[in-house]
């Protein structure tokens, strides 16, 4: 799931356009759109629609709003294995992954992240020392991670 503001922008959570009224409830200040994938085995090409979440000005309890940006999984990475020299393109499928930012390699910062979809994005491998790291997909929405999930042969 991803929200985007009329123009197409993706809006992550820090920048969630609202403003604070009384108590926990919140003003939205922009139009906010939810996209809903759609694809194979439907009929219909695979892509997305767009739909209105929620209309600037409605008021929402910021508790709703932290529930709409669900932390991601790491279901896989792929190859996990990789020269120490880095340059490897790594897949990392899972859920929730349309607000990934960075992705690290134990204290590393992976790069040239690409975000494919909800469920898979790509990222080089840095260099790094022979062995096991974690790898972290940072997120808005909470960073998640993959204890052991890359090896530096």
């Amino acid at each position: 799931m991803g929200l985007y503001k009329e123009n197409g922008q993706r809006i992550t959570r820090a920048a969630f356009p609202s403003t604070a009224v009384t108590d926990t409830p919140q003003r939205i200040t922009e139009d906010v759109y939810e996209s809903e994938p759609y694809g194979p085995g439907d009929g219909r090409p695979e892509g997305s629609k767009r739909f209105l979440l929620y209309q600037a000005g409605t008021v929402v309890p910021q508790s709703v709003i932290d529930r709409l940006f669900t932390a991601g999984t790491i279901a896989a990475v792929v190859p996990a294995t990789g020269p120490a020299a880095g340059g490897t393109t790594v897949t990392i499928r899972g859920t929730n992954l349309d607000g990934v930012s960075a992705v690290n390699f134990g204290a590393t910062a992976g790069t040239n992240l690409r975000v494919i979809s909800a469920a898979e994005l790509t990222v080089t491998a840095p260099a790094g020392a022979a062995g096991a790291v974690t790898v972290v997909a940072v997120d808005d929405a909470g960073n998640v991670s993959k204890a052991n999930g890359y090896t530096y042969a």
